[in-house]
């Protein structure tokens, strides 16, 4: 670019008034400069992905057509608001176009140029308008257009503007531009009613953000409602379970009962001999008529029991379909808002055109920004949260990564670096790529910074991946000298923070001479998102997905060896323990042979975190937990569950980046301090009963003495949850359907896994027959029904060999 046009751009950017000067309102109405503004952006937007194209082929009749009825109506409207600065640029600016349409004129790199500076002073002026503050009219500016128009201004052939130090490039750097605040479902251009081969704009309802985040809001609490309302419903249906075991349980007793009275009738009759009336027989007679009317009451009563089962199980199969049908209904609901939130990327796209153009402008740098994917959805809170870090990459990319012209030349390159932003979507993630084919990031640079700022000891080995992820240390910059785009350190760690903060991933990967890439990978939305939960002791956490990536076994041996590593799809996952790290007691999975791992990645970090329980993944609405309790690190979200338990949602890359530099910190330091008691772990009683009454009263007695309870119905469903978790002790009975007690603890005790689990054998049989075969089996303990309750939890107490005062 020559001199005097850089003079001219110069000048012509010089038209701003004060920049804090406010927006003269006395002849304008105020409502319909808002919608002109409102309006103003849109076509503005879609003009930048025009004037991209255009770049690339400068002679397309549709793009210039295209530019031209963007400009026709944005001049129309920047009239009728009263906004005649923004109305007059427009008009010289669509004067070109034209010229250039109907073959007056030609239309070379240089005019792209002049356009792109005319395109980005709009949006400026258009911004300030809408911030109340004051615009100029751009006489310089609309002078050198009008010449352009009339083949009068000869700006020469260039590839791309070099570096122009110009005030107009401030005023757009520092609108505090932010995205539209709602969801646009179709960008295409406003035509005016004589526009005709052009496709009609999509009807289109703008909403406030505030009440679509609380419609999305109210549709998860509703999603919380159905889960418990399901779970309530699987409650009621296992009670029904229950009570059809009860009445098969009942019709045994009185078919038994039946018969026992019927021989009881038969053996008096045979006793009293031939006295009385013998035209009929005993039973037809019905002479012991209390004993017998009382047998046929309940039996009448158990047919009606039977009945009333069979109709609640009805009703329960009804209500099972209508929250089926409710559940559909409310899913396409919440989806239905879900895409609502969801914001094409390329909304963002003509916001990141201008900081590319600024910044290689600034930088006397060539840059082509090449676009992959951008038609893919995030959610706007994602979109919004990202658009400064995205800028942040951008500027270090053109200021950092990519080398001046004559560098590249030197390099064996083209004169002209490419900066890339491709998006695509893997499962639940938006997977964002921004790379460039510079220089790569000058490790040497980054190790004497991180010496000098005390972040690496001079003896310190890292590898080229550690020594990367230093420059997301906060303040860190190995720039020499202090810019507008570099110097000042607040780049990369303002993008590693949010993406952290939004529960994403973040990694580099940098090759000398050919360039670096950075891959952030986001939640597609924060409403919802998929989680896999797990178990420390009683307390159940929630991990996002996104950071989880699988789930492995390790054995116990290894696990005690000290400091060791998971191999992972070719990677070493460190070993880390959950508990600890949450400050609860340590991971032993007790009952397991080993240990479950839960496997996060997180930009350089790869960790596998042990747990007592893997218990599985769902889908889940996040809340957020307040300012006091999100500044607790590790601490993502929380959610409902369906039983209204609040589950935490955990960060594990943090606790475990901070449970590291604690270890280091006590390697370099005194000798560690003493390791903590161990906290007491909570027994868990089993209690095998198959009557309901009684393994809930025995449940809650054992509660109360703060023992963890579960409960099985028989032997097969005892052993069946054995094979998830085995018990510290077991409290059985022994008359149960399909498995006894006594077929029960024979098992167990011939089970290597099961045979040191004490049982106490609770039943109504006290003979001394059932209480002999009970010993020779191994059973600890025999209780007879009614048990006291004291006895009872004396023997828990003795076997479990846990002092009194634990209760």
């Amino acid at each position: 670019m020559s001199a005097a046009l850089a003079a001219a751009f110069a000048k012509a950017a010089n038209a701003d008034p004060d920049p804090d000067q406010a927006l003269d309102l006395s002849e304008l109405d105020p409502e319909l400069v808002d919608i002109f503004v409102e309006e103003g952006g849109d076509l503005l937007d879609h003009s930048d992905g025009l004037l991209a194209q255009l770049r690339e082929t400068p002679g397309e009749r549709e793009l210039l057509v295209g530019l031209q009825r963007d400009l026709h109506t944005l001049k129309g409207g920047a009239r009728m608001a009263g906004i005649m600065a923004v109305g007059e640029l427009g008009h010289v600016m669509e004067s070109l176009l034209e010229s250039v349409v109907d073959h007056r004129t030609e239309l070379g790199r240089d005019s792209v140029v002049l356009l792109e500076r005319g395109f980005d002073r709009l949006h400026a002026m258009v911004t300030r308008v809408g911030q109340r503050k004051a615009i100029a009219m751009p006489t310089a500016l609309i002078a050198m257009f009008e010449a352009r128009s009339r083949g009068e201004l000869n700006l020469g052939t260039i590839e791309a503007p070099a570096a122009v130090a110009a005030p107009e490039q401030a005023t757009v750097d520092d609108t505090g531009l932010k995205p539209l605040s709602a969801p646009i479902v179709d960008a295409a251009p406003l035509a005016d009613d004589d526009d005709i081969g052009v496709r009609a704009p999509q009807e289109q309802v703008r909403i406030r953000a505030d009440l679509l985040d609380r419609l999305v809001n109210y549709a998860g609490e509703v999603a919380i409602y159905r889960a418990r309302l399901e779970q309530q419903l699987g409650a009621f249906r296992g009670a029904i379970a229950e009570m059809a075991q009860t009445n098969l349980r009942m019709r045994d007793q009185l078919r038994r009962l039946e018969i026992e009275t019927e021989a009881q009738i038969i053996a008096r009759y045979q006793r009293e001999g031939d006295a009385g009336e013998h035209s009929f027989d005993p039973l037809e007679l019905d002479r012991f008529s209390t004993l017998q009317q009382l047998s046929r009451a309940l039996s009448e009563s158990a047919a009606d029991q039977n009945s009333l089962q069979i109709t609640l199980d009805d009703l329960t199969r009804q209500y099972e379909t209508l929250l089926l049908q409710q559940s559909r209904v409310s899913s396409e609901l919440q989806e239905g808002l879900m895409r609502t939130r969801m914001v094409p990327f390329d909304t963002l796209l003509p916001r990141l055109r201008r900081v590319v153009r600024q910044a290689s402008s600034e930088l006397g740098k060539q840059v082509a920004l090449k676009l992959e994917g951008t038609q893919g959805e995030l959610d706007r809170n994602v979109l919004e949260r990202m658009t400064a870090p995205l800028e942040h990459m951008l500027r270090n990319a053109v200021a950092h990564g990519l080398e001046t012209p004559a560098k590249r030349r030197s390099a064996g390159k083209v004169d002209e670096g490419t900066v890339r932003i491709a998006v695509r979507r893997e499962g639940s993630e938006v997977v964002l790529e921004v790379a460039d084919d510079g220089a790569g990031l000058d490790r040497a640079a980054i190790r004497r910074r991180g010496e000098e700022r005390g972040l690496v000891r001079s003896d310190a080995v890292l590898s080229d991946s550690d020594l990367d992820m230093l420059i997301l240390e906060p303040g860190f910059s190995t720039a020499d000298e202090v810019s507008r785009l570099a110097g000042r350190g607040v780049g990369m760690d303002v993008v590693a923070s949010e993406v952290r903060q939004l529960g994403g991933a973040l990694d580099i990967q940098s090759t000398p001479g050919q360039g670096v890439r950075f891959t952030l990978r986001l939640p597609q939305t924060l409403a919802v998102t998929q989680a896999v939960f797990v178990r420390i002791g009683d307390t159940t956490f929630a991990v996002p997905i996104a950071s989880v990536r699988g789930v492995g076994r390790l054995s116990r041996d290894l696990l005690d060896q000290g400091d060791v590593a998971y191999r992972y799809g070719g990677e070493d996952y460190h070993v880390h323990d959950l508990g600890v790290l949450v400050g609860h007691a340590p991971a032993k999975a007790e009952g397991q042979l080993q240990m479950p791992l839960l496997l996060i990645r997180s930009g350089d970090l790869r960790a596998a975190v042990s747990v007592d329980q893997v218990v599985g993944n769902r889908e889940i609405v996040v809340k957020p937990v307040g300012p006091q309790v999100a500044s607790v690190p590790g601490i993502f979200g929380a959610t409902i569950m369906g039983d209204g338990r609040v589950v935490v949602i955990l960060d594990v890359a943090p606790l475990v980046r901070r449970r590291t530099a604690q270890l280091l910190d006590f390697a370099q330091s005194a000798p560690p301090p003493a390791v903590p008691v161990e906290a007491r772990k909570v027994p868990l009683v089993m209690v095998v009963d198959d009557s309901v009454t009684m393994r809930k009263v025995t449940g809650r007695v054992l509660e109360r003495h703060n023992f963890e309870v579960v409960a099985a119905k028989d032997g097969i469903d005892a052993l069946e949850r054995m094979a998830e978790r085995v018990p510290d002790l077991m409290l059985l009975d022994i008359e149960m359907p399909r498995m006894d007690g006594y077929e029960l603890a024979t098992q167990m005790k011939a089970d290597p896994v099961l045979r040191n689990v004490p049982i106490v054998m609770i039943t109504s049989r006290s003979g001394e027959k059932h209480r002999q075969r009970a010993f020779e089996i191994g059973v600890e303990r025999y209780l007879g029904k009614p048990y006291q309750e004291p006895e009872l939890i004396r023997n828990v107490f003795e076997l479990l060999g846990i002092a009194r005062h634990h209760g």
